[in-house]
């Protein structure tokens, strides 16, 4: 029995650090959960079923008109009654009136209609493009802060170290005040260093958990790994850019829209049929008798001003957003051409520091503190050597997130994510 309690507790124990463990979400769980879930694409979604569902009554006829009431009735109700002089006089009528629209105004509304929910889908698109940029920004930001602390955390063992051998050296009059308080300062600027990136990881894990609409406290871990992408090949010019970009296509899809908002104006030029049925009930001996007329609108140069207007206000507006989409093109092209020459330039000095200067550093620090410990050199210069190099490891990782960040910005003007 004691044996079965204990297994039991072992599990419990096993569960509840499984359930705590925080969750590791790659760059792609991370984005794919945004597209999911983020309110602001909902809202797009709701829109855009708004607009298909509306889309479904643009056939539909004008109501019925129905109308009652005295017809040809004099006012001396003993005239109603037939007598030996005459049948009577008077109706009461029911009359029924219907408007027929046009075939093809039907059709230019339905169209229109149709064709709304086509701009809302495009700003859905370019509104994902942006949402993604901003993951991916902070993703990699977090990445760098990772590394950082850790070079941060390996730097304050060995200032430790240090600092511990320098008390026991200064014992012995092997080393000298300033340079033991130096390395002090120095393990306290670090310390501030780890708060610092680790409240910046806490406001990444923030924006992150806002973007994928959950609980802002909820814990995770990312993944390490990430990828420097070369876009020589990938450079667009400007009929390239329009097939990919979201925003593009949506002043694209205005202009096919005000094309047949046009079309629908006109359609109002045209005539509309009607049909008129009207049945009496005679009073008195006469008999009963009915009207059936047909009906035609016909637009008259006083009744279309209002359409022709629109039609040509719809014109003007398609040739402003022509110049927006040729404005917002050379915009993009201009941009990646620029980003993209700066990003060359600085994966070469990424490279350069990483295979030159880094490792060169890396040297200097070891013969000066392996000097210092055979005691035939000085713990200033072991410092200052370390200082170099710690400077260098994360002045390459700001390299670093300066590639990443221009990588994301090329992408969300290549729209390729």
């Amino acid at each position: 029995m004691q044996n079965i309690k204990f297994y039991i507790a072992i599990s419990c124990l096993i569960l509840s650090f499984t359930n705590t463990k925080a969750q590791t979400l790659s760059l792609d769980n991370v984005l794919s959960t945004i597209k999911t879930n983020n309110p602001q694409l909902k809202m797009y979604d709701a829109d855009i079923q708004s607009m298909d569902a509306a889309a479904k009554g643009a056939k539909s006829w004008m109501p019925p008109q129905v109308e009652t009431g005295f017809f040809m009735t004099p006012y001396n109700s003993k005239l109603w009654k037939a007598t030996e002089m005459g049948p009577g006089m008077g109706n009461y009528m029911v009359g029924v009136t219907q408007m027929i629209p046009n075939s093809s105004k039907l059709k230019a509304d339905s169209n229109l209609m149709n064709a709304m929910s086509s701009v809302e889908k495009e700003n859905k698109n370019y509104t994902i493009n942006q949402l993604n940029a901003l993951a991916k920004t902070n993703y990699y930001q977090w990445q760098i802060a990772n590394k950082k602390i850790k070079i941060a955390n390996d730097n304050l063992l060995l200032l430790d170290y240090m600092i511990k051998s320098m008390e026991i050296r200064y014992q012995y009059n092997m080393d000298k005040l300033p340079s033991y308080y130096k390395a002090k300062s120095q393990y306290s600027e670090l310390e501030s260093m780890i708060v610092m990136l680790q409240n910046d990881i806490s406001q990444k894990r923030i924006m992150l958990n806002t973007l994928m609409a959950r609980d802002k406290n909820t814990a995770f871990s990312i993944e390490d790994s990430y990828e420097i992408k070369d876009f020589n090949s990938a450079i667009a010019d400007t009929t390239s850019l329009s097939k990919n970009r979201s925003d593009v296509k949506a002043i694209e899809k205005t202009m096919e829209i005000n094309q047949l908002k046009i079309a629908a104006e006109k359609s109002k030029l045209l005539p509309e049929f009607g049909i008129k049925y009207d049945h009496m009930f005679a009073f008195g001996a006469q008999p009963q008798q009915f009207s059936l007329m047909g009906m035609i609108t016909i637009p008259m140069p006083w009744t279309t001003k209002m359409n022709k207007a629109n039609i040509d206000s719809f014109q003007i507006k398609n040739e402003s957003l022509k110049w927006q989409k040729q404005m917002v093109l050379n915009e993009a092209n201009g941009m990646i051409s620029g980003m993209n020459t700066e990003l060359v330039n600085l994966k070469k000095q990424f490279e350069i520091t990483q295979k030159s200067i880094i490792p060169a550093l890396k040297r200097n620090y070891d013969t000066a503190i392996l000097a210092w410990q055979n005691n035939t050199g000085d713990l200033f210069v072991a410092l200052e050597a370390w200082e170099a190099l710690n400077m260098a490891q994360m002045e390459s990782l700001n390299k670093l997130q300066t590639i990443l960040a221009t990588q994301v910005e090329i992408e969300k003007q290549l729209e390729t994510n």
